[in-house]
């Protein structure tokens, strides 16, 4: 099964007032697993940016200035997502602006849901965690992921955090869930499971050897607790 973890970021949030997509980030999930292949591209809108999403994501007018335009990514865009399954928090939104782009084409480009499945994340949280925020920071905290690095909204960031939120709430590539009574993988709230952070998403741990003047220091410190205790167990022979 192929699946497309999406997000987008915007000019504002309502297409119908005339707002356009300025950034489209997607990760690449096969059988559960992220592949490492991804699709991003800033954009330029061709028109201002709100003060107000600015704010949120960080993206100003004068970044996007030499960005290419959607028409010239639409095709390569298209062509990534066709056949998946996309994840997405709050597809309505995400989904009504690629749609809202598509059409503003008029080159026959399909309406995302007739070429995707879509699966949005936010009814899927709302449903398992009725009347709790359910917001992407909210469920970061309930399954233990690190978002630590969203200080704004980014669309590939955002997308690779839902990657791991999706995962931890359908059961999938979670860690052992200690002191907790449910064994199923499942979601505990209680500081039950807590998220594998992906092999490929961390550097290999680096080995270090303990020096011939440590061990003698390690040494010269057990037998000195010897001396003052009369009973140091670190140089028991049992």
């Amino acid at each position: 099964m192929r699946q497309i973890i999406l997000d987008t970021e915007t000019t504002g949030i309502d297409p119908k007032q005339g707002h356009r997509v300025i950034e489209i980030g997607c990760v690449e999930m096969i059988d559960r697993k992220l592949t490492g292949n991804h699709y991003h591209v800033y954009i330029n809108p061709q028109r201002v940016v709100e003060q107000e999403a600015i704010d949120v994501h960080g993206i100003t007018n004068e970044f996007l200035a030499d960005k290419p335009v959607f028409s010239a990514i639409a095709d390569e865009f298209l062509e990534f997502i066709r056949g998946a399954e996309l994840v997405i928090h709050n597809a309505a939104f995400d989904v009504g602006f690629i749609n809202h782009e598509f059409s503003l084409l008029r080159r026959g480009f399909p309406n995302v849901e007739s070429c995707c499945g879509v699966l949005d994340t936010l009814a899927l949280a709302r449903k398992k965690h009725p009347g709790q925020k359910n917001n992407l920071d909210a469920l970061c905290k309930r399954y233990f992921i690190d978002n630590s690095s969203r200080t704004l909204h980014g669309a590939l960031l955002d997308s690779e955090i839902l990657a791991e939120v999706y995962l931890a709430m359908t059961g999938g590539q979670t860690a052992l869930s200690l002191g907790s009574s449910d064994d199923s993988g499942g979601d505990s709230e209680e500081g039950g499971s807590t998220i594998r952070r992906l092999a490929d998403a961390r550097p290999a741990l680096r080995v270090i050897s303990v020096s011939d003047i440590e061990l003698r220091n390690h040494q010269n410190k057990l037998e000195q607790i010897q001396k003052q205790s009369g009973n140091c167990l670190w140089l028991s022979d049992d």
